[in-house]
C-alpha cells in the first residue's frame, strides 16, 4: 500500500486539497435525495476495498497533516484534550485498539511488536519509534489516551458507563463541528446531545443510547453526520468561533463551490475489553462543493437535499446564511435524472 501524504494546512492559507482519488472514496452521506435524522448505524470495519470504512481507522493523504494541525491546536488551547482520573484504564484500551489495528491494516505504515507488557512501536509517516511498557504511564511521554492520539486522525470521545446512560468522561477533540470538549466533558449522553434540534423529540437519541448500551465487546459499528463547513478548517470549536464564524460571511456566488465544504464525520463505536467504556471515534473529512460536483450523483443529491431540508437543521448545520448561494451554485450540477439508491459514486 503506498501513500503520498499532502503537503497542506487546514487554516492560515488553506492549502489543503483532495486528490482525484480522495474525491471518489469521500464518505458522502445521503443515501437518498433528502435528509432527516435517523440511526443510521451499520456494522464497522467492513465496505468496498479502498472506502474509508474497509478498515478499522481509515489512513488517507491527510494524515501527516492533519496531525500537525492536531499538535497547532493543542499548544494553543491544552484543555482539548482531557481524561477524568477513573479513566485511565480506557485510554490504554485506546492505544492497545489503535496501535493493533493500524499495525494490521497498513503493516508498511505501522508496526507493533509485543512481549508481554513490553511494547515497540513505530510509526513511520511520523517518524516515532518508541518502546513502552503496557499499563506504565510512566513510560509514554504523557497519557496512553493523548499519546495515541496524537497519532490518529480524527477525534475521540471515551464514554463511561453508569446509572443506565453513558458519560463523557475523557476525550481529544480538536477537529469539531461547533461542540467543545471543556464544556461537555463529564456530561451524560442527552446533555451532550442537548443543542441538536428535534432529534430528542422524535426518539433519536433514546434508540441510540438503547443500542450503545447493547453493543459488545465482539462488535463494532458505524455512523456518519455531516454538517457544513466555510474553508477546509479542521479546528470549528465554539473557543475559536471569533476566528471561523466570520468566515462564513465571506461567501459569494463567485467563490462558493471552492470555499463552501461539506463536512463529514465517520463516527464508530467500540466497546473496551479492560475497562468497558465505548471509545467514539469522530473522524472528519472535508470535500468543497467544486469537487463533490465532480461525482455527477452527488451533485444532484446535494443541490436536492440542501434545496428541501428543514430550515431548522439547515440552521443547526452552519449553512443557513449561504443556503440561498449555495443551492443556487448546486443547481447547474442538477438535470432533473434519477439518483442511485446509496451513498457510493455510480
Amino acid at each position: 500500500m503506498t501513500f503520498q501524504f499532502n503537503e497542506e494546512t487546514f487554516r492560515g492559507d488553506y492549502t489543503y486539497f483532495n486528490s482525484p482519488a480522495a474525491v471518489q472514496r469521500f464518505p458522502f452521506p445521503f443515501d437518498q435525495d433528502s435528509y432527516m435524522y435517523s440511526v443510521n448505524i451499520e456494522r464497522h470495519p467492513g465496505g468496498p476495498k479502498g472506502s474509508p470504512f474497509e478498515f478499522a481507522f481509515d489512513v488517507d493523504e491527510h494524515y501527516v497533516a492533519e496531525m500537525k494541525d492536531r499538535e497547532i491546536t493543542l499548544a494553543d488551547d491544552p484543555m482539548r484534550c482531557q481524561s477524568l482520573p477513573h479513566m485511565e484504564l480506557a485510554g490504554w484500551d485506546l492505544l492497545e485498539l489503535i496501535m493493533v489495528s493500524k499495525a494490521r491494516d497498513y503493516p508498511d505504515l505501522f508496526k507493533l511488536t509485543r512481549d508481554g507488557n513490553q511494547w515497540h512501536w513505530i510509526n513511520k509517516p511520523l517518524g516515532i519509534d518508541k518502546k513502552f511498557t503496557f499499563l506504565d504511564p510512566t513510560t509514554l511521554p504523557c497519557g496512553p489516551m493523548e499519546y495515541i492520539t496524537r497519532q490518529a486522525q480524527g477525534d475521540f470521545a471515551l464514554l463511561h458507563e453508569r446509572e443506565g446512560n453513558l458519560w463523557l468522561d475523557a476525550g481529544m477533540i480538536t477537529s469539531q463541528a461547533d461542540w467543545s470538549l471543556d464544556f461537555d466533558v463529564g456530561m451524560n449522553f442527552f446533555e451532550w446531545h442537548a443543542p441538536v434540534p428535534k432529534a430528542r423529540k422524535m426518539g433519536v437519541f433514546d434508540k441510540a443510547l438503547k443500542f450503545l448500551l447493547a453493543v459488545d465487546q465482539e462488535q463494532s459499528y458505524r455512523r456518519l453526520n455531516w454538517t457544513m463547513t466555510v474553508n477546509p478548517r479542521l479546528d470549528t470549536s465554539p473557543e475559536n468561533y471569533h476566528k471561523w464564524g466570520p468566515e462564513k460571511r465571506t461567501i459569494t456566488p463567485e467563490n462558493v463551490g471552492a470555499k463552501q465544504f461539506l463536512r463529514v464525520e465517520l463516527q464508530t463505536f467500540w466497546r473496551l475489553p479492560r475497562s468497558n467504556a465505548l471509545a467514539f471515534p469522530i473522524r472528519c473529512y472535508l470535500c468543497c462543493l467544486q469537487d463533490l460536483a465532480t461525482v455527477p450523483k452527488w451533485g444532484r443529491r446535494l443541490h436536492r437535499v440542501l434545496r428541501d431540508i428543514d430550515p431548522d437543521l439547515a440552521d443547526y448545520k452552519g449553512f443557513a446564511v449561504n443556503q440561498e448561494t449555495i443551492v443556487s451554485y448546486l443547481s447547474q450540477f442538477d438535470d432533473g435524472a434519477p439518483t442511485s439508491a446509496g451513498i457510493f459514486p455510480d
